[in-house]
């Protein structure tokens, strides 16, 4: 019986699923005949063994289980006719993987098969070995594949190829057995047995150096011969694909020759004349020839060549870059980046096809291109380039700004070769996309602007201008409200006027017009809003003619729901109305924010004493600290962890940024930094600025032993030679009580760092035992000690309570001038708690003749486990000029 006759139940079953309006009618019908094949499978039915599995394996293409015929496959398989055997194989391929272990029932099945007479019974079996093979059959089957790779029948070298390529996958052990036969199929003259033939030697390649040795040194040749053949070959109408010989032998020879050719110079020159003759006589107007050219270019890229061929290949990609069809134009890009490593100049040639690339209507080839101008640009080239790409940035789609500014203000950042011209192409980017820049873009904005001193007005005057056109862009708002803020002076009087500009008038009305329209416009904008105000605190002092006007438009904040905004409503106008003298002081010029510095914050590298630079002004500073600008600039980036290089600080956890410790003075344990306009720091905020690491006071008479210890266990960085010098640029450490700190060790210094110390001085003799501290005395300690200027601490415990600490400062002034305004501050850790009582005076006579006294309590948490240590700031007048004094004071007793 003919089971496959047009009354088999085989199509009427799939005209009965096929029929189901419902899936739950399919399922009825799956079941109703799943039950029927499996009463077949237990009468054991010979007569309809082969339609049943021809049902399993419909109904296991729609996804039902059929896992109770699998052996109906392995009998089969067993049976010894050519049509069981073609169902039984194809069932077993689809019914089964290589992790069932019903395969191990097979493998002899598929031995004897290997070995059988017939042909087409053998290519069954080794589509089978090819699609199931496991490690375990392919080493028992390897035999009979590399024995039929010599077969008679053309059909079935192939398959035993192709099946050859699964064995050594599976047991890369077995490549070496395999590599004489393949070097003999590379000869044939049969296009399907050559094509696997060289599948199989380019996997041998891939698995055994000793395989790829082998094929450079005797197939190269033969290989590049082949080749030669196929390029010049006469139409030939069973190979012919668009007036190309057999495009995909070709593709396989080109890849084939790139493995062999990779690292090889000998094994390259075989394969130079037939790549060029490749890539010269090769149709490019069929998309066969292109494949055939992109394999080439990709193989002229890999080998080792001379300059001539690749500068050929790059050429073909600028063809590509002309076609039509996207894809083609894709590709050519993606092997244009690649190529750009290899032969930049080359690539160059073709920079005018590539930038209307940028401008494509595809998305995917607009951000390629895009990508590859970026590797593109270099310092002869960056001006053109950077000006075409900021022409289209104006007619670009929305969807592309961002990825567009992204890059060109990487490339500007990167490649500017002067200031005026960074400034410039900043700011055309900022007023055509400014909502599509990230923050950091306009913060290095600014901080290059802070370090053009002769381009402060300049800057400020284009930005005047800019935010008049460009208001509804909100990094122009914030960059420009900035500036205004910082240069307002300059707005007005028009300082610093270059050749190239055009003459301007703007009246104080004119800026603070600007600022109130900002704070108008951008209502549902925070940061932009609080740094309004903040400019026009600044604008105060610069302006004091309308301050009055000022402090009406700071007033209007007050009542704002954002916590923030009204915070700094109400400090801003008691600093405009009740404490003008301060006011200079706080808003006074920003410091020159370090390029350096903010690059390796943005690019999160640490602080390490190698980074060290020595500023012209004497002071040292960390190259690596992050630039904290209070007033405007928000730091994005987390502090550093506590274990970073850039070491603790602990007044990082009580103020919450990069803190300044300033360095002490070998004789006092403070530091002078007396200077009588201290640039960029505020007054009543500057307890949140920058400093170098300090230097320890020295220990008392016992103790000198530690007195080199530093107080954060950095290299000492020349703070011995500090006194007198101005207080040092920003730099940034992390909080100090985020580490975990040991209680003393006998025998460690009093003055070892914040951090415990990292074990004791076996040269200090151990401290007397602890007292009770109920009451308890301390004798007098000199806390900070200046040229005129000398501080004393007297101490005392509260009784009952170890862990208060009572101070009574005294303050002396050797001079013969008067200070007034003095004014003391202080900051302490965390874990510590500060009180200061209002001073005795804020006028300290000269000659020693009188002092101030002022009494401080501090609570130590974590009393017996981490030592007082406190920063102090003095700001007073001499002769009407501020005069500001800071240092560390960490001469405590340990048992405070």
């Amino acid at each position: 019986m003919n089971p496959f006759s047009s009354g088999t139940r085989l199509r009427d079953m799939i005209r009965a699923i096929r029929a189901c309006k419902t899936a739950a009618e399919e399922r009825a019908v799956v079941r109703k005949e799943c039950a029927s094949i499996r009463a077949a499978v237990s009468d054991n039915d010979n007569d309809y063994r082969h339609r049943n599995l021809a049902k399993l394996m419909f109904i296991h293409m729609l996804g039902y289980p059929t896992h109770f015929g699998q052996m109906e496959c392995l009998k089969l398989i067993a049976a010894p006719g050519f049509p069981e055997k073609r169902i039984g194989y194809l069932g077993l391929m689809l019914l089964l993987d290589e992790r069932q272990e019903v395969l191990m029932l097979v493998t002899n099945s598929l031995k004897q098969d290997l070995n059988h007479t017939n042909q087409y019974i053998v290519g069954l079996a080794l589509c089978a070995l090819g699609n199931i093979s496991s490690a375990e059959m392919a080493r028992d089957l390897a035999p009979e594949v590399e024995r039929l790779l010599q077969f008679r029948d053309p059909n079935v070298r192939k398959k035993a190829a192709l099946c050859s390529i699964r064995i050594i996958k599976k047991v890369p052990d077995l490549a070496e057995n395999f590599v004489n036969p393949v070097a003999s199929l590379l000869k044939e003259k049969h296009h399907g047995v050559l094509l696997t033939a060289i599948q199989l030697c380019a996997d041998l390649c891939i698995v055994s150096e000793e395989a790829l040795e082998y094929f450079r040194k005797k197939c190269t040749e033969g290989i590049v011969k082949v080749l030669k053949d196929a390029v010049n070959s006469p139409y030939a109408p069973e190979y012919d694909i668009s007036g190309i010989s057999d495009p995909f032998l070709q593709i396989r020879l080109l890849r084939i020759l790139r493995i062999l050719g990779h690292g090889d110079a000998d094994a390259s020159d075989f394969m130079n004349d037939v790549l060029a003759q490749v890539a010269t006589k090769t149709e490019s107007n069929k998309n066969a020839g292109n494949a055939i050219l992109y394999e080439c270019v990709e193989t002229i890229m890999s080998i080792e060549d001379s300059g001539g061929l690749r500068v050929l290949a790059i050429n073909i990609l600028g063809r590509f870059l002309s076609n039509r069809d996207n894809n083609i134009r894709y590709v050519a890009l993606n092997m244009l980046m690649k190529a750009i490593s290899i032969d930049g100049q080359a690539v160059q040639r073709h920079r005018a096809t590539i930038l209307e690339c940028v401008k494509d209507s595809d998305a995917s080839i607009r951000k390629r291109a895009l990508e590859l101008v970026y590797l593109l640009v270099n310092e002869s080239n960056v001006k053109p380039l950077t000006k075409e790409l900021i022409d289209y940035l104006v007619v670009s789609d929305q969807d592309f700004k961002g990825d567009l500014t992204a890059k060109i203000c990487s490339i500007v950042e990167k490649l500017s070769p002067e200031k005026i011209w960074y400034i410039d192409q900043m700011l055309k980017v900022l007023c055509e996309a400014g909502n599509y820049v990230k923050d950091e873009v306009w913060h290095a904005l600014i901080v290059v602007i802070t370090n053009s001193s002769n381009l402060h007005g300049y800057t400020v005057r284009s930005l005047y201008r800019a935010i008049q056109t460009s208001c509804d862009q909100e990094a122009v708002v914030r960059v420009a409200v900035w500036c205004i803020g910082e240069y307002g002076d300059l707005l007005v009087n028009n300082v610093g006027m270059l050749d190239i500009e055009e003459p301007i008038t703007v009246t104080e009305s004119d800026a603070i017009d600007v600022i109130e329209a900002a704070i108008k416009q951008h209502t549902s904008d925070l940061t932009t809003r609080a740094m309004c105000l903040m400019a026009l605190l600044k604008l105060s002092s610069r302006f004091p003619s309308s301050s009055q006007r000022i402090k009406d438009i700071v007033n209007q904040s007050k009542g704002s729901l954002l916590l923030e905004l009204q915070q700094r409503s109400i400090e801003f106008d008691s600093i405009i109305g009740k404490h003008q003298n301060l006011r200079s002081a706080l808003v006074e010029r920003m410091p020159v924010l370090d390029e350096a510095s903010y690059s390796g914050r943005r690019g999160g590298s640490g602080v390490s004493t190698s980074g060290i630079n020595n500023i012209p002004n004497g002071v040292v500073k960390i190259v690596d600290a992050p630039l904290v600008d209070l007033l405007d600039l928000g730091v994005d980036e987390p502090a550093p962890p506590p274990n970073s290089s850039s070491g603790p600080n602990f007044l990082h956890d009580l103020l919450g940024v990069g803190a300044d410790i300033s360095s002490s003075s070998p004789q006092s344990g403070g530091r002078n930094t007396m200077h009588g306009h201290k640039s960029g720091t505020d007054v009543l905020l500057d307890l949140l600025s920058s400093g170098s690491p300090p230097a320890p006071a020295p220990a008392p008479a016992t103790q000198k032993s530690s007195s080199t210890s530093d107080l954060l266990s950095l290299t000492q960085l020349n703070n011995n030679n500090n006194n007198n010098k101005p207080s040092p640029s920003p730099s940034p450490f992390s909080g100090l009580d985020t580490l975990s700190s040991p209680l003393p060790t006998p025998g460690a210094s009093p003055m070892m760092d914040l951090l415990d110390g990292f074990g004791p001085n076996p040269t200090t003799p151990p401290p007397p035992p602890k007292e009770e501290d109920n009451g308890r005395t301390y004798p007098p300690i000199v806390a900070f000690e200046s040229g005129a200027l000398s501080v004393m601490f007297n101490l005392s415990k509260q009784p009952g309570s170890p862990q208060i600490t009572l101070i009574e400062a005294k303050f002396t002034n050797k001079s013969s001038q008067v200070y007034t305004d003095f004014v003391f501050q202080a900051a302490v850790p965390k874990f510590l708690q500060l009180h200061l009582e209002p001073a005795s005076s804020n006028t300290l006579p000269g000659n020693a003749s009188g002092s101030i006294t002022q009494k401080l309590r501090v609570t130590n948490n974590q009393h017996g486990k981490k030592s007082v240590v406190m920063r102090i700031r003095i700001s007073y007048k001499l002769n009407n000029k501020d005069m500001l004094e800071e240092g560390q004071i960490s001469n405590f007793p340990r048992d405070l």
